[in-house]
């Protein structure tokens, strides 16, 4: 099996560290002194469950590599309309792209089934930009429940988690994805293969479509906004929302807004990565996390007065950004 993973940061590293230890081939696109670290020394792991370094082929020519089964895309959301050339010299007839994206992916509606089959969602593929470079029938989701971070060049810390669920959107078991589900449990990770992955989408966005948002705005941990009692109650609004679209859309995920504020709590004092990117100049990944659900509650008649106040309040967080 030949993998390309393309943005190998703290996700992507380890991923490809992991498939590199089940035997895959594998190859890691990246710049600077990440993949010069990557080059010289290989990937080093540092997890709880035991370190381990992974010396795979690191790159930031994907010509370099060639056509391959799968890529696996590291990238945020927001880049994908624009990585056609990382991308292009990847893919043959065949090769499956497992996009590791928070939020709601350019294939939602790809083979969805129902009056919404096929629908593009603007906030997620504005004018089919992402869908023209990825093509849905290409994708694979995967809903990722890992937490790592760069803890220096070439040096991926494991924080915890190691579960990384796949499914088809047309929610069929497929062979393209159970021999990559095979490979990652191979390189010890958790790899389910979720005929209803969508499911696992929505859950996993409860705390995205909140929290990210809200800690951007705020600059707060997780801890501070559960523990901030009227913030505590908007979030709790923002997530009561989200569940009241996903069932317009056929989606009903088994479990509370109060078991998901208290899964947050119990994190601590993490800040998220929509505020870690703030606080680096980064772009802001609000439209799949945010102004998509906004979007699908319009497409459903769903009202969500707390979603819409606060997506146009961050919308304007992110322009101010940006500029």
């Amino acid at each position: 099996m030949k993998v390309a993973v393309v943005g190998a940061g703290a996700i992507g590293a380890y991923v490809g560290a992991a498939l590199d230890r089940a035997g895959a081939d594998v190859h890691l696109i990246a710049r600077g002194p990440h993949l010069a670290a990557m080059r010289q020394h290989g990937v080093r792991v540092l997890s709880p469950r035991g370190d381990f370094t992974a010396r795979v082929h690191a790159t930031d020519r994907p010509a370099d590599i060639g056509p391959v089964d799968h890529v696996f895309l590291g990238l945020k959301a927001n880049s994908y309309a624009a990585c056609g050339p990382l991308i292009e010299p990847l893919l043959q007839d065949g090769t499956t792209i497992v996009a590791a994206q928070n939020g709601i992916p350019w294939w939602y509606f790809h083979r969805h089934g129902g009056p919404y089959d096929g629908q593009r969602i603007e906030s997620v593929d504005p004018g089919g930009a992402v869908s023209a470079v990825l093509a849905p029938e290409r994708a694979v989701g995967c809903v990722v429940y890992a937490a790592t971070e760069l803890a220096g060049p070439g040096v991926v810390r494991h924080l915890e988690g190691t579960r990384f669920s796949v499914g088809e959107p047309d929610r069929s078991v497929s062979a393209r994805c159970l021999g990559f589900s095979e490979a990652m449990r191979e390189g010890g990770l958790k790899c389910p293969v979720e005929p209803e992955l969508r499911h696992d989408i929505w859950i996993k966005l409860l705390g995205n479509i909140s929290f990210n948002p809200i800690s951007a705005l705020t600059r707060a941990t997780m801890r501070e906004m559960c523990h901030h009692r009227t913030t505590r109650e908007v979030i709790g609004l923002m997530m009561t929302e989200t569940l009241e679209v996903a069932a317009a859309l056929g989606c009903r995920p088994e479990i509370s807004v109060e078991r998901r504020l208290a899964g947050a709590e119990r994190v601590g004092d993490h800040r998220t990565s929509t505020l870690q990117d703030l606080e680096k100049g980064k772009p802001l990944e609000l439209d799949v996390l945010l102004a998509a659900v906004v979007e699908l509650a319009g497409i459903t008649g769903v009202p969500v007065p707390t979603l819409r106040t606060v997506a146009a309040i961050s919308d304007l967080l992110a322009t101010r950004s940006a500029a």
